[in-house]
């Protein structure tokens, strides 16, 4: 659905984006980290047909970004950072003027208008002035006005940005149905637990360059090793540790308890159980220890070095 080959963008002697490549298949969310100044609204732009590559190229649904870009924003919902809203203007007369524009039948956009301020809680809103909403409600309206048309890909640049908690659930809610209605999506954001939570693959960016991409345990993976477990027991370890040392690598362990790495979980952990139910060592829990994509994030965009070795190849999306 989305696919960039060495987009590459620069500002008289500033290059903020150097050959971005990246793939996004039908229905997959793909989150773009990174810190500010890094590229991700940039890459956003040329992707919308917003911005002219100094080089490289991009298609969206199968439409050149620069040689057909009518069709691109036809197919295409944008929601930017700093989006422009008309403060005089009602929120029903705003929406109405962009079905307008994307040339959606008058009752069509009627239909869709009424759905979208109703999941987004606007509906009471809907005739007064946006100068009078508050932030939260006004992203919340830019929301609708990218969603209206019903596009087949999604750019939202920090979506959530200025709203409550439960604004914000009502986003994150609406992104994980319209992933499931097989629409694509690229998510910047700042929100790690966020990006965790919705996207499918991560894509972290500095100094305008893709330094890492992968699903969330790819790359935790590649950047923290192997998945953590931690074992309780009800008593006693009993010899435990030397048992684990000889299968797999222990990290630390206390009166009752053992934290190891493994590599295959799936495939040990059920070895181990039968294990220590052969021996009558009872279990109180078996769980993997979490380990969060911040960590992941800040050990590369905090580090110096380059990680192309980081860089995972981009799989075809199942189904």
């Amino acid at each position: 659905m989305i696919e960039a080959e060495k987009l590459t963008k620069e500002f008289g002697g500033f290059t903020a984006v150097e050959n971005v490549s990246v793939q996004v298949a039908e229905g997959e969310v793909l989150a773009f980290l990174g810190p500010n100044g890094a590229g991700k609204t940039t890459t956003v732009r040329m992707l919308g047909s917003i911005l002219k590559p100094t080089s490289g190229s991009a298609r969206i649904a199968g439409f050149d970004t620069v040689t057909q870009p009518r069709q691109v924003r036809q197919v295409i919902g944008l929601l930017t950072e700093f989006p422009g809203l008309y403060q005089r203007m009602k929120g029903l007369e705003y929406l109405r003027f962009f079905g307008e524009l994307q040339n959606m039948p008058a009752d069509l956009i009627r239909r869709r208008s009424e759905e979208l301020l109703s999941r987004f809680e606007l509906s009471d809103a809907q005739d007064k002035q946006i100068g009078a909403y508050s932030k939260g409600m006004k992203q919340k309206l830019t929301l609708v006005r990218a969603m209206l048309h019903d596009p087949l890909v999604l750019f939202l640049d920090e979506p959530t940005s200025a709203m409550d908690p439960h604004s914000a659930k009502l986003v994150r809610d609406s992104i994980a149905e319209l992933r499931r209605d097989r629409r694509t999506i690229v998510l910047c954001t700042h929100n790690l637990p966020e990006a965790e939570q919705l996207a499918d693959r991560i894509a972290i960016i500095r100094r305008g360059q893709i330094i890492a991409q992968g699903t969330p345990a790819e790359l935790k993976q590649r950047l923290l090793g192997d998945p953590l477990m931690e074992i309780k027991l009800a008593g006693p370890l009993n010899g435990l540790v030397n048992f684990l040392n000889e299968k797999v690598s222990v990290v630390n362990h206390g009166h009752n308890w053992v934290r190891y790495s493994v590599p295959d979980p799936d495939t040990f952990n059920p070895y181990l159980l039968g294990e220590l139910a052969r021996r009558n060592t009872a279990v109180v829990t078996l769980s993997e220890v979490s380990r969060s994509l911040e960590e992941v994030y800040l050990r590369i965009v905090e580090s110096d070095q380059h990680v192309d070795a980081v860089v995972q190849p981009q799989p075809e999306r199942a189904g």
